[in-house]
């Protein structure tokens, strides 16, 4: 093609000229704001989604459908339809053929950039319509005679509503112009992980030549996408080993094991640890006896005995004269803990309060005014327990249950209940975490894993039941509750839903109970008043209630032995991670124990991998695995990411090597450079890298 420098941008087919220019500074800010975008750091660091190559035009003669191509002609002909719907229909030739062009929406300045006559590039996808090969919206851009075509790949952002693709392109450029790009990893290293330069993979990202590999663009292999991830991960773990060391530069009270208390307590368990257990007892007893605050997570599939291993913690305090607190996400969970470790520790001598936002005041104050005095060294409770009323004068031990459901500042007001020495902190999770995601997001805690179950733990058997055969499960939880054996139904929904057209718990409280007329149904959901759950509760563990209809209140933490049969309803509706949960609320005794997951059709592709995932496993670390490739990240561990710079081009399944480079980067950095890791943190953090707190 005949050439002379690009005019202006292209202007879409679905915005005027105006829409496309940059906004007035204020507006223009707002929108960045919402990309995450305040300072040309974040410019520079907002890369492409994907590439569109307008280097060269495609003869229309040889253009094929299906694949995104530009082409280059004179409009012929231009007309606005209006049957079947308003639209504008233009045909553009070349020296070998025609292309109908089509826009269902258009603003003036489209009519009068294809005006007939006009020379234009349209640049879409070509497929076979009503007026034989079309384009429907393709981008296009008005050329004279002679211009020549881009030098590179044109990039696509991401973008936000009232931001143009071509404005985002000239603030990019603008940012790479007037912005330092001096390589904050140091040579030695980045030979050693055979990185290319930093400048260098930053211009080739914005501004790609027309030979680059776009399958390794867009795939994000290339070696530049490699060199941005690795800086990505670095600066990650930096900030992870800086928080880790700020945490071990704090005083804790050291809380030596005498035992005094732990080693009656495992004389009188009716069972031994397993060796998982036991190994997980010395390193808590191990690092709460430090003068730093011990900052561990506690993982172990469903059943694994964590209890065990924080009442042993909380055991090792009590021996040096100081409290424990225990915090739960649920009433149900944290009264379960209570019943559990009152049972165990108050015939030790240990006294237990017991705290929850359900209590009359005139309990809550007697337990409040134990806790005050040190009569009581355990408080057990909801988020209840960081109340400022309440005071734990001497915590020494702060365990936090189902971790991932508390926010920063939760975890963190358990934290500073004490003034001085900072308490230890142990957080349990029954949700295994990948090793990828350990290593990736939980860098900054010691991590300890039950991986072995207790002896007498039945496999539970899973079936999947189409919801056609819902009288089947019906007769088959009959059969269970004749046994001597109970069981559970999981419903997703309280109240109906049109939208999603769900079976609710309490149409199926109602069915079931018309339908089992011979059984006795509790109902238990989140909106029965504390009391109210804690009394159905209580019925299903004397056995009072044979079948427990629930909603997803009973995911954690209830402990029912003789349940030996789990249903689920609207099984696809669920996530893994839940799904896992509650099928660990079986099994829990010598019985043979089932979970039955009903599901209806049609199922979504995700929904399909789900409930193939749970079928086919009962390893928590392999459903973790699988649930990690579902989700992400940063759905997988919940409300920690309101903590943790989350991750937004690098891969933990795909990019593993670099997460090990990173790792062993992160060490010699902080050792030997440790300017260029403030460079690196503020480039990718700003600022926020301060936020690993808890």
């Amino acid at each position: 093609m005949p050439a002379t420098r690009p005019s202006s941008p292209a202007v879409t087919a679905d915005t005027s000229a105006a829409a496309s220019a940059p906004p007035k500074r204020s507006a223009l800010a707002g929108r960045l704001a919402k990309l995450g975008i305040h300072r040309d750091a974040d410019m520079l660091l907002h890369l492409p989604m994907r590439y569109e190559d307008e280097t060269r035009v495609t003869p229309i003669a040889e253009a094929m459908a299906g694949a995104p191509l530009q082409v280059l002609g004179v409009v012929e002909h231009a007309e606005v339809v209006l049957r079947p719907r308003r639209q504008l229909v233009a045909r553009l030739r070349d020296d070998t053929d025609v292309i109908t062009l089509r826009f269902l929406n258009f603003y003036p300045a489209t009519l009068k950039q294809l005006e007939v006559g006009a020379r234009v590039r349209a640049f879409g996808e070509l497929r076979s319509g009503f007026w034989g090969e079309e384009m429907i919206h393709p981008r296009i851009q008005s050329v004279v005679e002679g211009e020549v075509l881009p030098a590179a790949l044109t990039p696509i952002y991401p973008a936000t509503a009232g931001l143009a693709q071509s404005a985002l392109r000239k603030l990019v450029m603008r940012a790479l112009d007037r912005h330092k790009l001096s390589d904050a990893v140091p040579e030695a290293i980045r030979r050693a992980a055979k990185m290319p330069g930093w400048e260098r993979s930053l211009r080739f990202l914005h501004q790609p030549p027309p030979e680059a590999h776009l399958d390794a663009l867009e795939e994000r292999s290339h070696p530049a996408w490699r060199r941005i991830k690795f800086d990505e991960l670095l600066a990650q773990q930096i900030s992870l080993r800086k928080a880790y060391a700020a945490r071990r530069a704090h005083a804790a009270y050291e809380l030596q094991a005498t035992g005094a208390l732990t080693a009656r307590f495992i004389a009188a368990l009716p069972f031994a640890l397993t060796g998982a257990q036991r190994r997980a007892v010395d390193e808590v007893s191990r690092d709460i006896s430090l003068a730093h605050p011990m900052q561990r997570l506690l993982q172990g599939d469903v059943g694994s005995g964590k209890t065990i291993v924080a009442a042993l913690a909380m055991l090792q305090a009590a021996e040096n004269g100081y409290q424990s607190a225990l915090m739960a996400p649920t009433e149900i969970l944290a009264e379960q803990h209570y019943r559990k470790l009152a049972g165990w520790l108050e015939p030790l001598g240990v006294q237990v309060a017991w705290l929850s936002g359900s209590q009359k005041k005139k309990e809550r104050e007697a337990m409040r005014a134990k806790l005050e005095s040190g009569e009581a060294l355990l408080a057990v409770g909801t988020h209840a327990l960081i109340e400022d009323s309440v005071v734990l004068s001497r915590l020494g031990l702060a365990v936090v249950d189902e971790q991932h459901r508390f926010g920063v500042r939760q975890r963190l007001a358990l934290r500073e209940k004490v003034v001085g020495a900072l308490p230890h902190m142990l957080m349990m999770s029954a949700t295994p975490i990948p090793r990828t995601l350990a290593m990736s997001y939980m860098a900054d805690l010691d991590v300890s894993v039950l991986d072995e179950l207790p002896p007498g733990r039945t496999p539970i058997v899973t079936k999947l039941v189409s919801d056609k055969r819902r009288d089947e499960v019906i007769a088959r939880v009959r059969d269970a509750c004749h046994e001597g054996r109970q069981a559970y139904w999981v419903c997703p929904l309280i109240e109906e839903s049109e939208a999603l057209q769900l079976q609710t718990a309490q149409d199926t409280f109602e069915t079931l109970r018309a339908e089992l007329p011979e059984l006795k149904v509790g109902l238990v959901h989140g909106r029965l008043k504390p009391a109210e759950k804690a009394e159905v509760m209580d019925a299903f563990v004397r056995n009072d209630i044979q079948l427990l209809v629930a909603t997803t209140v009973i995911e954690v933490g209830v402990d029912v032995p003789n349940s030996s049969l789990m249903v689920i309803e609207h099984a696809e509706r669920f996530g893994l991670a839940q799904l896992h949960q509650l099928r660990g609320r079986v099994g829990r005794g010598a019985a043979a124990s089932s979970c039955v997951l009903i599901y209806a059709q049609p199922l979504s592709e995700n929904g399909r991998e789900r409930l193939k995932a749970i079928y086919e496993t009962t390893d928590g670390f392999e459903i973790a695995r699988r649930d990690l490739q579902l989700r992400g990240p940063g759905e997988f561990i919940g409300a920690r990411q309101s903590g943790v710079p989350m991750l937004r081009y690098a891969d933990l399944e795909m990019d593993i090597d670099l997460v090990e480079q990173a790792r062993q980067a992160a060490t010699e950095m902080l050792e030997k450079f440790p300017a260029e890791a403030e460079v690196l943190l503020e480039r990718w953090f700003g600022g926020r890298a301060d936020l690993l707190k808890a």
